[in-house]
């Protein structure tokens, strides 16, 4: 817009006149027809007149907007120039909005009864002309005698386009518009009734006129035909009201270059549509439902938005009967991003509804809405089907990849005993044992989604666990195999929450005793290399971690954009207590190059300070570089792993796969504490290549690899879910 001071946007509550249709009349002309009406008087009108003015009233906005439809009404009755009401009051039910109207054939001087006697008016006959919703002309003939009237033709010697008045138009290129918008309508041509309506539907179909009419004008030359017209006004300002999240930018730019020229209707159609699609396009219930043109050039727009007014929360059986729920209404209802008085979002409420489903103690939920009474709101029901238990018991099993030798020794299996909605307030338990012939973890877990009172979607949760895992990530396996197993126990607790869209972060407290056990499980202090296995020299190490992670994803799907990274630091709060920092980032990105996914991962780390030789950052196996045992290319202070993968469709579930990795500890193996790495004859570096399947499971993707590495050693992978 050239002056923003001719602009104005209202944010207010939908206020529009009540919805009404307007009276039908219908016009006559008797059987002599308009043109035998020429020959005896000077001038004869054909009144064809459109005012561009619709109006919607709020409820009937939203019930045809639940319907997908649209709905304009026009309720004004125009003015023809003598004065006299002009009864075709048009009715838009679709775009653009000079697409429909009325027409009908009067005489403004009646002929006498002689003339109407001998031109046949004792038939009966009546010949109307109207105008559909679509715009089409038709003609129905009502005949009360055997003899129909066919349409008869007049030569036109002259045709000529001017003022309302009958001057000339000031703007010579708004005349040149109407002429060349004439098809029939030409000079030395013989016309009927249905091609000059054709025409004159042709000149208000330009956009550039409010009103045209034709009139024919008996000369000496012969009947001059005239389309008298009335342009539409210059744009000189905007009035936008009820538009509340409609940017005013927007609308700016919709009506950019049009300020101080003729107003033109196709223009301004294009204008609603695209304000229309803004709303659509933002799953939004809101769109034009009124345009006015008033006095000075001023367009009005009125845009009714349906904001929401309630929302319901309503529990269903399996047979779809209603029921009471164990989930508070209250827990449920604060996981949506729709609140009160919004105006409500279909893409909104979609994601809602995943959120509410992602609680984990619903089997389906759904969300209605529907119009609230004659208010111009949207009330919202949310039907919700609740899992018959919010508890249960569970059992399992998987393979634990610290194990790289013995037959079977890396199954293990798993109970748990949980509850998914303790209190109705989606807080969840678990008990989880998991046993194998050398992993065994029992731990404890409480977590809290959100807790009460928090508006920052906080989560909390406290954690107790008791493990023995092997230690040969580091410290690979004892000679006369002899396995090394570290226990430890730990207890703390973690609060969480999204602080910006995609990004998420989790700070925590915890406490850990870890120290290293022989095969049947009595503690040591050294290896059989005679290299450390505590910090502290004694037979368990104590510390206190601060944690603080920070998470990116761009989507839930896996090839897509995430960054993690984390940070622990020691407390030394008892000054037998470690203190070290350690950082850790894994970064992954995929893209489609047709139907192969390309996936290029990234991880690495560093640690200073006082730390247990097992802490220490283990490189290879199936989660690292494949095609080596698990920790066997290197353990180091710092380390870095990349890989490459193509993926691509087989058949069904399965793709296939090729991939590449490569780890190194960056030199930094013979800095941990007895340098286990360098003891065992570790390379510290290494690459490993091959190929793969995946099967799509309700577990995630089953992976099968072969891998080669750079010893040229083969070596099978199986691993269940994504790489880290």
């Amino acid at each position: 817009m050239s002056q923003n001071c001719d602009v104005r946007f209202v944010a207010s509550s939908i206020k529009l006149p009540p919805f009404s249709l307007p009276p039908s009349s219908r016009h006559h002309c008797h059987p002599s027809s308009f043109f035998s009406s020429m020959q005896l008087a000077p001038r004869t009108t054909f009144p064809f007149n459109i005012n561009f003015k619709f109006n919607l009233h709020p409820s009937n906005f939203l019930s045809k907007f639940l319907k997908n439809q649209r709905f304009f009404h026009n309720d004004d009755n125009t003015k023809e120039p003598t004065g006299r009401s002009n009864p075709f009051a048009t009715v838009f039910r679709t775009l653009p909005l000079f697409c429909s109207a009325s027409f009908a054939v009067t005489d403004t001087d009646p002929l006498p009864s002689s003339s109407r006697s001998k031109s046949g008016s004792e038939s009966g006959a009546v010949v109307e002309y109207k105008g559909d919703d679509s715009g089409a002309v038709t003609q129905s003939k009502n005949v009360s005698s055997s003899r129909v009237v066919e349409e008869e033709r007049v030569l036109i010697s002259e045709v000529l386009v001017k003022s309302k008045d009958g001057e000339e138009l000031e703007r010579k290129d708004l005349e040149a518009e109407a002429l060349n918008a004439l098809k029939a309508s030409r000079a030395n041509s013989a016309l009927t009734v249905r091609e000059v309506q054709e025409d004159v539907h042709r000149i208000i179909g330009t956009g550039y006129f409010m009103s045209c009419m034709p009139v024919a004008v008996d000369t000496r030359d012969g009947i001059r035909l005239v389309f008298q017209v009335e342009p539409n006004q210059e744009f000189r300002g905007l009035v936008c009201e009820g538009a509340n999240v409609l940017p005013s930018k927007f609308v700016e730019d919709a009506f950019h270059g049009g300020y101080g020229k003729t107003v033109n209707i196709r223009r301004l159609d294009e204008v609603i549509s695209s304000i229309n699609g803004w709303y659509m396009e933002r799953g939004l219930f809101g769109m034009v439902s009124g345009v006015d043109i008033l006095s000075g050039g001023i367009i009005k727009l009125q845009v009714s938005e349906a904001e929401v007014n309630n929302i319901a929360i309503r529990f269903l059986d399996k047979t779809g009967e209603p029921t009471v729920g164990k989930t508070r209404p209250e827990t449920i209802l604060r996981q949506l991003t729709t609140k009160k008085g919004q105006v409500y979002s279909m893409i909104q409420g979609k994601r809602d509804v995943e959120t509410v489903l992602a609680m984990g103690v619903m089997d389906d939920v759904s969300m209605i809405p529907q119009p609230a009474g004659d208010t111009g709101k949207v009330d919202l029901t949310m039907n919700i089907v609740e899992r018959k238990s919010g508890g249960g018991i569970s059992g399992g099993g998987g393979i634990s990849s610290g194990i790289t030798s013995g037959p079977l020794a890396g199954l293990i299996g798993s109970i748990a005993i949980y509850h998914k909605n303790l209190f109705g307030r989606n807080q969840k338990l678990n008990l989880s044992l998991e046993r194998g012939q050398i992993d065994s973890i029992f731990k404890i877990n409480y977590t809290d989604p959100w807790i009460e009172g928090d508006d920052k979607r906080t989560s909390r949760a406290v954690m107790i666990q008791n493990s023995r895992t092997p230690g040969t990530l580091v410290h690979g396996n004892q000679p006369n195999n002899n396995g090394l197993t570290v226990g430890r126990i730990t207890a703390g607790i973690e609060y969480g929450r999204p602080f910006r869209p995609k990004w998420n972060g989790t700070v925590g407290l915890v406490f850990q005793r870890a120290g290293a056990h022989d095969e049947k499980g009595n503690p040591i202090i050294r290896d059989f290399f005679g290299g450390p296995l505590t910090a502290s020299g004694k037979t368990h190490d104590d510390m206190l971690l601060a944690k603080v992670e920070t998470v990116y994803t761009r989507s839930g799907d896996p090839t897509s954009t995430m960054l993690v990274v984390n940070m622990d630091q020691g407390i030394p709060a008892s000054p037998e207590w470690l203190a070290f920092n350690r950082v850790n980032a894994r970064a992954r990105q995929g893209f489609f190059v047709g139907p192969a996914c390309f996936l290029v991962c990234f991880s690495g780390g560093h640690m200073v300070g006082k730390f247990p030789p097992h802490e220490a950052f283990p490189i290879g196996g199936t989660n690292s570089v494949r095609g080596y045992e698990e920790g066997a290319v290197g353990s180091g202070r710092s380390y870095m792993v990349g890989s490459g993968e193509i993926s691509f469709p087989v058949m069904g579930q399965v793709s296939g796969a090729i991939f590449a990795d490569y780890g190194t500890d960056l030199g930094s193996g013979s800095t941990v504490p007895g340098d286990p790495a360098g003891a065992r004859n570790k390379a510290g570096s290494g690459y490993g290549y091959g190929v793969g399947i995946r099967v799509d499971s309700p577990l995630g993707p089953l992976r099968l690899e072969y891998a080669f590495n750079d010893q040229r050693n083969g070596r099978f992978h199986f691993g269940i879910g994504f790489r880290n």
